[in-house]
């Protein structure tokens, strides 16, 4: 979580926590690192704290902040020191004393300025190393000296003191070290561009410099069903004889309280680090390599430490697939990491639950291939997918169940240990099968029997009043071709949770350099790479240079694709920004990958996808934007290339402003287009005196949803807190859009109504509670009196929509025994919907959120009304 919001409230007019660029470039997906988290040894012990490079008038300083476990505002952070860079300040790597060795130790820096010196343990990864290097770049001419940070990483991930030329094998390891910085006796000088042309040719070269070895690899998940750790984990961790060289340890449904589901917050992060930190073999030491966690689905990687020299390029991304495509409830965290030079992938999930819900699975795993991208440290490197590495391994509670099994004789079959008869109605293997999902990957022979549901505390299965048939939910997969499994198991003695942990032990056939080969293969690619670029100036060929896009439709991605073929000299391209222009496309286009390098002879695919989404949909509606534009193309060195694209928007109420809707008497699809675009451009009235027709009290697709909900989900379980189904969303929006039917159609599922609601309610570019008087509800969030005074100012029909969608509330929660709804979850969900920050406001921290909530609470509680 990016923290440097908090710092940057703290600061005065003229300071800034430096915002650090990940990637060049204008890109909505482009992360930023402001703070680093690390670990302060002070007298007292180990401390966490904030990093923060600060810049006031002119003078840059490394700020010390305490901290809550989440800082998001101001109110989190204090300031605890101040280390001005200056005459006499230094950072240099230093190694601990055996003593003194933390568990999950990364980088461990002493930073000294004046008469303070700190010893500081920082984590692996891309934000540590560009925040010490820029660092580095505020230390004055006087701090060039073997003490001042060259933040260079070597193969461990660690920095180091001072410059040193660095060995071929390092800059195979570490894609964002420049050759030319250590092929300075070479007769050709490497920069930019060309040191991408020339690691993609080494690539192609990698089986001339490199030899296999195995590594192996420990694999464990498990679903603690909220518990804390009661009971050592050794007799999961480490009962095999060999300690594993790597450790990569899942969990699901660490907590499942509300705070830890709305604001990701939970102390038993820290509980489970640390029993598994205790438990792993005894007969090897281990180094935390990274630790992340999205609400209740943790992962963490361990190496042991001979080993962390060898580890580089490690990044951990979180996808939400909960409700909205969003909530962290259910979906996936991942860590990749570069093992000498083998791309590892692992990735920890908790999909849907219930039987009947296999295909929101397989919709859940698609969504996680589709989103999960990682950013590489080279600046101008297309984000990199989980199938863009060597090794991926899948581990969770993925939660697929037995299809249509008695319950009574599955345990029959578990008890004769007939697994393979009972094997053959796994859903997950049927969907494998049928090449439904997981698509190339593996997983081993199950001789173990179902891991859920078990009575907590017992080896007894589950008797309460669900009564759930037995199934294998903990699962591990695995793609590769140098993957070998050498075994799969559960863990019966670990009874804490009602499902029981599941390990696979594997050995990797990892890629190490051989660095005599490495350089031979260097200097031959330098010299056949300058005699290319010395012969002619590169060109390609396209495939495709225009691009039609049929019947757009709301949140629906359409992809077209053509192919760049480069002639006999290696290039660059990459789509450019055209004059006068802030982005190389419209803002519902994206090229993949924008950019990149071709060897002669060789050629890419490029995808152009188009994605309508809250932020362009309003503009497509009302006509004032269109799906046309002209892309560039751009060689280095070479020419450009212009590509048309064009389309057409079939227009929804989803992006349509309130008031819009209830002008609108027609489904959206059978009005001109000169008469959306006028109800979209009116100017929001407190009253209806502008229009001839006395408009709708709230829009009509408002109450075709609401009305669906009420009179068929008002004691579904889990409404509004699990996911619907794609094809089913699709269906709900085209019947909104075109009228086909007075009320929704037969929906497959109450829960596809409930999120196309929510999502509705996300698309309005004005929320139900006007943004200007977004800080005035929060302000008042504690009194209803004057709660209600600011919902009386709304205009008409934004003042409805309210009310109705209030009593809509208070009605599903006189069913919260069935429907397991209550006060505190209904206002989280809806006080972000109703309820949210205007354009350019940061983004709310946990204090707004909490206010938001608030301020729905209390018409839930107080207000009595019916739908």
């Amino acid at each position: 979580m990016d923290q440097s919001f908090a710092v940057q409230e703290t600061l005065s007019a003229g300071e800034t926590c430096l915002a650090i660029s990940f990637r060049k470039g204008v890109n909505v997906n482009a992360r930023r690192l402001h703070t680093v988290q690390g670990i302060l040894a002070a007298e007292e012990g180990m401390e966490s704290r904030l990093l923060s490079l600060v810049e006031s008038h002119g003078k840059s300083m490394i700020c010390l902040y305490t901290h809550r476990r989440m800082a998001i505002t101001a109110e989190d952070v204090g300031l605890d020191r101040v280390l001005l860079i200056q005459e006499g300040f230094a950072v240099e790597e230093v190694t601990l004393e055996d003593g003194l060795q933390i568990p999950g130790s990364d980088v461990t820096v002493q930073i000294t300025s004046g008469g303070t010196s700190l010893l500081v343990q920082l984590p692996f990864g891309s934000h540590t190393q560009m925040f010490l290097r820029e660092v580095r770049k505020r230390c004055g001419p006087g701090h060039k000296d073997a003490t001042a940070v060259d933040s260079e990483w070597s193969t461990s991930g660690e920095v180091k003191a001072a410059p040193r030329p660095k060995t071929a094998r390092e800059t195979v390891h570490l894609s964002h070290v420049p050759a030319s910085e250590w092929t300075q006796d070479l007769p050709t000088q490497l920069c930019g561009q060309r040191d991408g042309l020339l690691q993609s040719w080494l690539k192609q070269k990698e089986d001339s410099y490199t030899n296999l070895q195995s590594f192996r690899f420990f694999v464990g998940t498990y679903n603690v069903n909220g518990q804390s750790p009661r009971e050592g984990l050794q007799p999961w961790l480490s009962q095999e004889e060999e300690p594993p060289d790597v450790y990569c340890v899942g969990f699901q449904e660490l907590d499942l309280s509300k705070e830890a589901f709305f604001f990701n917050d939970t102390p038993k992060e820290e509980e489970w680090f640390k029993a598994v930190t205790k438990s792993l073999h005894p007969g090897a030491r281990y180094a935390k390599v990274k630790l992340v966690r999205m609400v209740g689905i943790l992962l963490l990687l361990y190496v042991r430490t001979e080993l962390a020299m060898n580890i580089s390029e490690v990044e951990a991304e979180t996808v939400g697939t909960g409700i909205m495509g969003r909530m962290g409830n259910k979906g996936g965290v991942a860590i990749r990491f570069q093992l000498h030079n083998t791309t590892v992938c692992v990735l920890n999930t908790h999909l849907a639950a219930h039987p009947e819900e296999y295909e929101r699975r397989n919709q859940e795993v698609q969504d996680i291939c589709a989103r999960m991208q990682f950013h590489q440290l080279e600046p101008g490197h297309p984000l990199l997918a989980i199938n863009g590495h060597d090794v991926v391994l899948w581990l969770g509670d993925l939660n697929y169940r037995l299809e249509e099994q008695d319950t009574e004789q599955v345990k029959k079959l578990v008890q004769a240990r007939d697994f393979q008869v009972l094997h053959q109605h796994d859903q997950l293997k049927i969907q494998m099968d049928a090449k439904l999902v997981f698509e190339g990957f593996q997983e081993g022979e199950i001789s173990f029997q179902p891991t859920y549901k078990y009575n907590p505390g017992s080896d007894d299965w589950d008797d309460s009043e669900k009564c759930c048939v037995p199934a294998w939910c903990d699962r591990i997969l695995w793609r590769g071709k140098t993957v070998s499994q050498l075994g799969y198991r559960s863990h019966m003695a670990l009874k804490n949770s009602d499902h029981k942990p599941v390990s696979a032990v594997f050995d990797i056939g990892v890629k190490v350099v051989d660095e005599k080969c490495y350089r031979k293969a260097f200097e031959e690619t330098v010299r056949s790479l300058d005699k290319m670029e010395n012969a002619s100036i590169p060109s390609v060929t396209l495939s495709k240079t225009e691009f039609l896009f049929k019947d757009v439709k709301y949140l629906q991605l359409q992809v077209e694709s053509f192919t760049i073929c480069n002639g006999p000299v290696p290039c660059q391209f990459e789509f450019i920004n055209k004059p006068n222009e802030d982005s190389y496309c419209k803002p519902w286009m994206t090229a993949k990958p924008r950019e990149g390098f071709l060897l002669p002879d060789s050629k890419v695919v490029i995808e152009l996808e188009l994605f309508v989404n809250k932020s362009t949909a309003t503009a497509l509606n009302s006509g004032e934007d269109k799906l046309e534009d002209i892309l560039v193309l751009h060689l280095d060195r070479g020419k450009d290339y212009f590509l048309s694209v064009s389309g057409n928007y079939l227009p929804s109420c989803f992006g349509c402003p309130i008031q819009t809707l209830c002008y609108m008497k027609e489904p959206i699809r059978e009005m001109l287009p000169e008469a959306i675009r006028e109800l979209t451009l009116m100017p929001l009235l407190t009253d209806d005196a502008f229009w001839d027709e006395k408009p709708l009290d709230i829009p009509k697709e408002l109450w075709m949803l609401v009305d669906h909900l009420y009179r068929n989900a008002c004691q579904q379980e889990d409404l509004f807190q699990q996911p619907g189904l794609r094809p089913e969303f699709e269906q709900i929006c085209d019947w909104l859009d075109t009228g086909t039917l007075d009320v929704l159609g037969p929906v497959g599922s109450n829960h596809s109504v409930a999120e196309a609601l929510l999502l509705f309610l996300e698309s309005l570019p004005e929320p139900v509670v006007c943004y200007k008087l977004y800080r005035s509800s929060l302000e008042c969030a504690n009194s209803y009196k004057m709660s209600s005074q600011v919902i009386s100012v709304l205009p008409k029909c934004h003042q409805n929509v309210f009310r109705y969608l209030v009593a809509f509330l208070r009605e599903l929660l006189k069913h919260s025994g069935k429907n397991h709804l209550d006060v505190n979850i209904l206002a989280s969900i809806f006080g972000g919907l109703l309820l949210c920050p205007p354009p350019g406001h940061t983004k709310p921290g946990t204090v707004e959120k909490q206010k938001a909530q608030q301020f729905i609470q209390q018409f839930l509680c107080q207000e009595e009304s019916t739908v």
